[in-house]
């Protein structure tokens, strides 16, 4: 299957049988990213949570059968 990063326009090709592209097809607002751009915002991520400034909002379970 091939798959356009949705950042830097690269195109790849990933397996047609792979969970992710079975997302990718069923679930239309899921999008592709590619590696390199994944890691990039995660890195700058973890950046910004390391200044304090930021907060990461999870969704945090009440339940500690959920977790």
């Amino acid at each position: 299957m091939r798959v356009k990063c949705v950042l830097c326009d690269t195109i790849e090709k990933i397996d047609s049988y792979s969970l992710q592209a079975k997302r990718l097809r069923n679930r239309r607002i899921h999008t592709y990213m590619c590696p390199s751009c994944h890691d990039r915002i995660k890195e700058n991520t973890e950046k910004r949570l390391q200044t304090g400034e930021f907060r990461f909002n999870r969704e945090r379970k009440r339940e500690k059968h959920l977790s």
